[in-house]
């Protein structure tokens, strides 16, 4: 007897920990963890990171419609031994001459005509830069909704979690029942035997259960980029939304998926590749001017010291005559990778219908199995209540009982595990159309 009651007393000092931590703990709700995940989660650090890069190159200077100027300087200097015949005949010699040269100046060049391919280089870069914004949107979206997953399951389990306190309530209940009615003659030891195995049974589940939330929730953390060992405790209602309409999703998702609008873009690329490509064909015509000084002394020669400064400017002009046919060949393989980038938006476009399809109907499913577990579990619940009432009077054994507390429990999870699937459904929906909100 003094057995049973020590893991009695162990039993509800374990039930009031755990009640104890969860009092200790912050509550994260799904929007603090969305908002923490925005701003600390690597993956979205990373590509706005690559935003910023492309919003950088983003410049006319790259495009090439800016001209370049530069400084130049140059300096020679030389000692030689030299020996000379003039024309009238006359030598001359002299060891150790010096000769010394200085240039030095500002030169701008700047292209006015490049067969219009500043002007594709330039639609190119702004692209580019939607590119780094719809990747940035790809990357929220999956990270969003990676915390939605993880968040909803740890509500799935802590539910599982409470329903298993619940259980080992009511098997300390039985014990007590049963010990009391072994005291007064009306039951057997076997009885009290098999409650408390019972027992055992429904600790050693919450422990493991226990573990898996611990699990999840460091899981959470992870994805946070915070702290593995911050406690916290999550809002355990689920609200679904099941006003979702097929026909609405397929023209969002038209609209806003990012995978498709990320090929759509892809295929504008494309095409401003053909015209830079084009611009082969076309002269290149190039401004150039500057200033500059010069200097040049000499120790033997017909001029020992002369200075000169002043302005040069000129146009230059270029035009690909004959490169071997690679022009037409450059221009051809341009317009398959357009016509590849067409055939790569219509496949996305039926791969994102398909699984918004096969999705919608899990939705549907899933909504249906919500409303059909949630009566289980009422009516489960129900039957514990009568079942219990019938065995503390004794007209019903322990087996009987424990069956009734053990299909209570699976119609819990049941019921838990429609609510996840459920939601997990509408958050891939939502996904795929490019619109999660909280």
């Amino acid at each position: 007897m003094r057995k049973d009651m020590n893991y009695l007393v162990i039993t509800i000092l374990l039930l009031c920990c755990s009640v104890c931590q969860t009092i200790g703990q912050d509550l994260l709700s799904v929007r603090d963890a969305v908002a923490i995940a925005l701003e600390n989660n690597y993956a979205i650090r990373l590509t706005k990171n690559i935003q910023r890069a492309a919003r950088e190159n983003n410049t006319y200077g790259n495009a090439g419609f800016l001209p370049t100027v530069t400084g130049n300087l140059t300096q020679n200097n030389s000692i030689q031994n030299s020996d000379q015949i003039q024309n009238n005949g006359e030598e001359r010699s002299l060891d150790n001459a010096r000769n010394n040269n200085l240039n030095y100046g500002v030169n701008i060049g700047w292209t006015v005509f490049d067969g219009f391919g500043m002007f594709a280089r330039m639609e190119r870069l702004q692209e580019l830069e939607k590119q780094g914004e719809l990747e940035m949107k790809r990357t929220v979206l999956s990270t969003v909704g990676d915390v939605f997953t993880l968040y909803y399951t740890i509500i799935e389990q802590q539910n599982m979690l409470s329903a298993l306190d619940s259980s080992i309530h009511i098997s300390t209940e039985r014990l007590r029942t049963a010990q009391n009615r072994f005291s007064i003659g009306k039951a057997a030891k076997l009885e009290v035997l098999n409650v408390q195995v019972n027992l055992n049974e429904d600790v050693s589940a919450r422990l493991r259960q226990a573990e898996t939330v611990k699990n999840l929730k460091t899981s959470l953390n992870s994805l946070l980029a915070r702290e593995l060992d911050i406690e916290f405790v999550v809002d355990t209602a689920v609200n679904i939304d099941g006003a979702l309409v097929y026909a609405d999703l397929v023209d969002k998702a038209n609209a806003f998926n990012p995978d498709l609008q990320l090929i759509v873009l892809n295929k504008r690329l494309a095409e401003l590749d053909l015209k830079t490509v084009k611009a082969g064909r076309y002269p290149v015509v190039r401004l150039n001017t500057g200033y500059n000084f010069s200097r040049l002394e000499s120790s033997l020669g017909f001029v020992a010291q002369s200075n000169a400064r002043g302005f040069n400017y000129g146009v230059t002009a270029s035009v690909n005559i004959f490169d071997g046919f690679n022009q037409r060949r450059n221009e051809r393989l341009a317009k398959i990778q357009i016509e590849n980038a067409g055939l790569l938006i219509e496949q996305q476009r039926l791969l994102v219908h398909t699984n918004l399809k096969t999705a919608y109907e899990t939705y549907l499913t899933n909504l249906e199995l919500v409303k059909l577990e949630e009566k289980n579990e009422d009516i489960a619940r129900q039957n514990l209540s009568i079942t219990l009432a019938k065995y503390t009077i004794g007209s019903i054994s322990s087996v009987e009982f424990r069956d009734a507390q053990e299909n209570f429990i699976a119609a819990i999870a049941r019921f838990n595990t429609a609510q996840l699937q459920a939601k997990l459904s509408e958050i891939q929906l939502k996904e795929l159309i490019g619109q999660i909100d909280l």
